[in-house]
C-alpha cells in the first residue's frame, strides 16, 4: 500500500470558525444562492404586507402607507450594513448572541449574549406563530372563495379549524426541518423562484386585471385617518401606525447569518446574502403595495364584513374585485392567494429554519435548560432535530390564545418584531463603542463609517421596537389590547431574574469546542489529508 498526501484548501469560513474556537460538527453545503434563497424565503414578499396591509391603509390611506415603504427601506439598509460587516467578521451560527459576547469583552460579553441570545429567540420562535397565522388567514380566505364566497354561503373556518390549521402548518415545517439541510436548501430553492416569479405575475397582473385603477393622486396623496374605525383621531400616531406594515415586512435578512456554518466561503456570502436579500424584498414589496393600491375598486367595501370575503383579509378583497370585476368569476383571485399562500408556507419553513439553529447554538453553549437534549443533532442528517420540534412546541403553545381572543396576531407580530429587531440592537450596539484595534475584520468591511452607521442603525431599531408596543385600536378594551409589552415583560423579567439569581455564575457566553492552538497551524490554509492506494 503507498500513501500520497492530498491538500485540501480549507474553506474560509470554516477557518474563521476554528479561529473562534469551534469545531466544524455541521454540513457545509451551502451555496450563496442556496443561502440567499432561505435569506429571502424568511422574509419573504407577500407575508409582511399580506397581513397587514388592511390595517394600515385604513389608519392613515394609501399616501402614508406607500412612502412610508421607502423610508422604512431606506433605515433597514444601515441595519443590514452594520450587520454584513459583523458577519463576515463572525460566521457562526450562535450569530447576533455569538457577536454580542466577543464583541462586548469579557467583562460585559456573558451579559450582552444572554440578552441578546433570548431576545433573538423570543421573536424567531413567535415569528414561525406570525408566520403560521397569517398563512392559515390566507387559506381561510382561499377556502371561502373557493366554496362559495361570504355571500353564496362558503364556509368561514371557526377559531377551533383555524387553530387546527395554525398547528398544522408548524408540524408540516418540524417535520420538513428534520430532514437534512440540503432539504431545506431545495425547497427555499424552489421557494425565491416562486416568490420572485409570483411577485412579477401578481404585481403586473392585478393592476392590468382590475376593472378600475385607483389614480395616482389617490395613491401617492391621499391620506385619511379612520377615528370611527381605530379609534384614532391623533394624525401622527395614525400615521406612526400605518408604517407598521413596512417595519414587520422588512427583517429577517439575518436569517442567512444563522446558516453561515452551514455556507461555504460564510465571510463572503453570509454578507453578500444579507445585503442581496433587502435589496429584493424592498424593490418588490413596494411593487406589491402599488399593485393592491392601485387595483382597489371600493375602498370603504373592503371592510364591510358582509363582503365575499368577510372583512377578514383586505388584499382578498382586492384580488376578488379585481377579477370578479372583469371576468365574473373568482379563479384568478384564488390561483393569487394560492401564490401568496405558498410565500407564507416557504417562509414559515425558513423561520422554523433559523429558530431551531439559534436555539441549537445556545444549548451547546448550555444556556438553555435541558441543553444537552436540544444540542443534539439527527445521527444521519446532521441536523439539530430536537431544537426544531422543541420551537414548534412552543409555537403552538403561544397560538392557543387564537380559541379566545381577536387580537392575537397583533400581539404574536409584536412580540416577534420586538423580539427578533431588538436582537439586532445588542451587537451593533457593542461594535459602534468597541475598540477598533479589538476587532478583525473581515472580507467586508466598514472601516471609519462603522460608527455613524452604527448609531443610524441602533437609533431606528429603538424606534421599530417601541411603536410595535403601542396600542392598535382606541378604547382599550379586554379584547382590543395589545398584550405584547405584558406578554414580553413578563418573559424578560423572568430570564432577567434567572440571570440575576444564578445563570450569571456559570452562563460565560458562547464555549468553545476545540483547542484553537492545536488547530493554529491547520487553519494557515490547508489541511494534509491522505488516501491509501493498494
Amino acid at each position: 500500500m503507498t500513501v500520497t498526501p492530498l491538500a485540501i484548501e480549507m474553506d474560509s469560513g470554516e477557518k474563521r470558525l476554528n479561529e473562534l474556537g469551534y469545531k466544524q460538527e455541521l454540513r457545509r453545503e451551502m451555496t450563496l444562492f442556496k443561502t440567499l434563497a432561505i435569506s429571502v424565503s424568511t422574509i419573504t414578499l407577500f407575508t409582511g404586507v399580506t397581513p397587514l396591509y388592511g390595517s394600515s391603509l385604513l389608519y392613515a390611506g394609501p399616501a402614508s402607507l406607500v412612502w412610508g415603504w421607502l423610508v422604512v427601506s431606506f433605515f433597514s439598509w444601515f441595519v443590514g450594513i452594520a450587520m454584513a460587516e459583523i458577519c463576515s467578521s463572525f460566521p457562526t451560527t450562535g450569530s447576533l448572541y455569538f457577536w454580542a459576547a466577543h464583541l462586548s469583552g469579557p467583562r460585559w460579553g456573558p451579559f450582552a449574549s444572554w440578552c441578546c441570545a433570548w431576545l433573538e429567540t423570543i421573536g424567531l420562535i413567535t415569528g414561525v406563530g406570525a408566520q403560521a397565522y397569517a398563512g392559515s388567514q390566507t387559506l381561510q380566505s382561499i377556502i371561502l372563495l373557493c366554496t362559495g364566497t361570504n355571500k353564496g354561503g362558503g364556509y368561514f373556518a371557526p377559531r377551533g379549524i383555524f387553530f387546527c390549521m395554525y398547528a398544522g402548518l408548524t408540524i408540516i415545517w418540524a417535520v420538513l426541518n428534520t430532514f437534512a439541510i440540503e432539504v431545506i436548501a431545495f425547497i427555499d430553492v424552489i421557494s425565491i423562484w416562486w416568490q420572485i416569479i409570483g411577485g412579477v405575475v401578481v404585481v403586473i397582473m392585478l393592476p392590468i386585471v382590475a376593472p378600475t385603477r385607483q389614480s395616482a393622486s389617490y395613491v401617492f396623496t391621499h391620506f385619511e385617518t379612520s377615528p370611527e374605525s381605530t379609534g384614532i383621531s391623533s394624525k401622527p400616531y395614525a400615521i406612526i401606525l400605518s408604517v407598521l406594515v413596512s417595519h414587520y415586512s422588512i427583517y429577517g435578512y439575518d436569517a442567512a447569518a444563522h446558516l453561515t456554518e452551514e455556507t461555504k466561503g460564510a465571510d463572503r456570502n453570509g454578507p453578500i446574502a444579507i445585503l442581496t436579500s433587502i435589496a429584493i424584498i424592498s424593490l418588490f414589496g413596494w411593487g406589491y403595495v402599488l399593485a393592491l393600491t392601485f387595483s382597489i375598486q371600493d375602498p370603504s367595501y373592503l371592510y364591510d364584513t358582509a363582503n365575499e370575503t368577510a372583512g377578514a383579509l383586505v388584499p382578498a378583497q382586492i384580488l376578488y374585485d379585481a377579477f370578479h370585476g372583469r371576468f365574473h368569476n373568482a379563479s384568478g383571485a384564488i390561483g393569487l392567494l394560492f401564490v401568496i399562500w405558498g410565500s407564507f408556507f416557504f417562509g414559515g419553513l425558513s423561520v422554523m429554519t433559523s429558530a431551531a439553529r439559534v436555539v441549537y447554538a445556545l444549548s451547546r453553549d448550555r444556556g438553555i435548560p435541558l441543553s444537552s437534549i436540544w444540542r443534539r443533532l439527527h445521527p444521519r442528517h446532521k441536523v439539530p432535530a430536537n431544537a426544531v420540534w422543541l420551537c414548534a412546541a412552543l409555537c403552538i403553545l403561544a397560538g392557543l390564545p387564537i380559541l379566545k381572543l381577536n387580537l392575537v396576531f397583533t400581539t404574536i407580530t409584536s412580540i416577534s418584531t420586538v423580539g427578533w429587531v431588538g436582537g439586532y440592537a445588542v451587537p451593533i450596539f457593542a461594535r459602534m463603542v468597541m475598540d477598533e484595534k479589538n476587532f478583525r475584520a473581515g472580507p467586508f468591511y466598514l472601516g471609519r463609517a462603522r460608527r455613524p452607521i452604527c448609531l443610524v442603525a441602533l437609533l431606528w431599531i429603538c424606534y421599530t421596537c417601541s411603536v410595535f408596543l403601542l396600542p392598535t385600536v382606541y378604547p382599550i378594551k379586554w379584547d382590543t389590547f395589545n398584550y405584547a409589552p405584558a406578554g414580553l415583560g413578563v418573559c424578560l423579567m423572568l430570564i432577567m431574574l434567572w440571570w440575576a439569581l444564578g445563570a450569571r455564575r456559570w452562563f460565560k457566553g458562547p464555549v468553545r469546542n476545540i483547542d484553537t492552538r492545536v488547530l493554529r497551524e491547520e487553519t494557515d490554509g490547508k489541511i494534509d489529508m491522505y488516501h491509501g492506494n493498494a
